[in-house]
């Protein structure tokens, strides 16, 4: 079966300085599938810098690959028919980071809403589309009473945010692409805005790409979990045993990270390790990892596939067969 959408070792280069001769990878070849007949919610963790947004700008089409393939419905999302990439628009949908900035100061809230279910056609007559932007707003914890007729400056944070899920619902999408939808908002709001993602893909069969760098919700929200490290997969697999036993150090150590009612000291915090030359083949990971060994300076370790439905890439785990290059979904069970 066509997947939905498809990256085919999709890489990212940005290229800056003097005549642009420096290169800064944000994304090394990464090989992932999402399968329209069986939707899930899958995590993209990590720090700063660590290529999450690359990866969802790329799936949405607002950035070119530097190598590899982005497909949806198994054609290049950048070579899409007229009429394909208005599937494409609808389908796969996005909401952002920052709900401040997604509006049109000029316009009442009513006209966000109203323009996708007009540009789509959504709705055979003007009572059915209210109807429906009523419901979606209901959908998000919302009453169309309270926001409709309203300018964006009058809303809260939260409310604006929501607002956008909203939107994206309205649309019918298959793949939801969330980039870090609950960090501006107050923590009382997060569980409602994770909670109407959560009910959207459970009953409207919605995959979603949570990213975030909140390890804490993505276990709350996820099936899956995707953990990158400076444009690398460090781990993957069920977001279950990845969270509650983490194979990679990196994993380890956002683990470690989050606060916790404890005097106790973690394992991130109780050494400090010399300085490392790492070449350029090494393991990006070396240089703050507390269990480093030689090779690791001098070589990348591949993506060990150390249970079914786990890879973790660590020369700790090279006695487990590396994972096939492509097979990434299935660790994910996305595939």
């Amino acid at each position: 079966m066509t997947a939905l959408i498809e990256l085919r070792g999709a890489t990212k280069t940005f290229s800056g300085g003097v005549l642009g001769r420096e290169r800064t990878i944000a994304l090394e070849p990464l090989s992932l599938a999402i399968d329209p007949e069986r939707p899930r919610i899958i995590a993209v963790v990590g720090e700063s810098g660590s290529g999450k947004t690359t990866l969802a700008r790329l799936i949405l089409g607002l950035i070119e690959p530097t190598e590899g393939q982005v497909l949806f419905k198994g054609h290049n999302v950048h070579a899409l028919t007229s009429a394909q990439r208005g599937d494409f628009r609808q389908h796969v949908q996005a909401v952002f980071q920052d709900p401040y900035e997604v509006y049109n100061p000029f316009y009442r809230v009513d006209h966000v809403l109203m323009t996708p279910v007009r540009k789509f056609r959504l709705a055979k007559t003007r009572a059915d589309a209210h109807r429906q932007v009523a419901d979606a707003l209901r959908a998000v914890g919302l009453q169309p009473g309270e926001i409709l007729g309203r300018y964006p400056h009058q809303l809260s944070g939260g409310q604006r945010q929501r607002i956008m899920v909203a939107r994206a619902l309205l649309l019918r999408p298959r793949v939801i692409i969330a980039d870090e939808p609950v960090s501006m908002v107050d923590a009382s709001l997060r569980a409602t805005i994770l909670g109407s993602l959560r009910t959207m893909h459970e009953e409207l069969g919605i995959s979603i790409l949570y990213i975030t760098h909140d390890l804490a919700t993505a276990y709350q929200v996820a099936d899956s979990i995707l953990v990158l490290y400076r444009a690398t997969v460090a781990e993957a697999g069920a977001v279950e045993p990845v969270v509650k036993s983490p194979r990679h150090p990196y994993t380890q150590l956002l683990i470690g990270s989050i606060p916790r009612v404890s005097t106790e000291r973690n394992w991130a915090t109780e050494e400090r390790q010399e300085d490392r030359r790492i070449s350029a083949e090494g393991c990006r990971f070396a240089e703050r990892c507390p269990k480093a060994m030689p090779r690791c300076l001098s070589a990348t370790p591949a993506l060990f596939q150390t249970e079914d439905n786990r890879a973790a890439a660590c020369f700790l785990h090279a006695d487990a067969a590396a994972l096939p290059a492509g097979q990434l979904s299935k660790v994910l069970a996305l595939a």
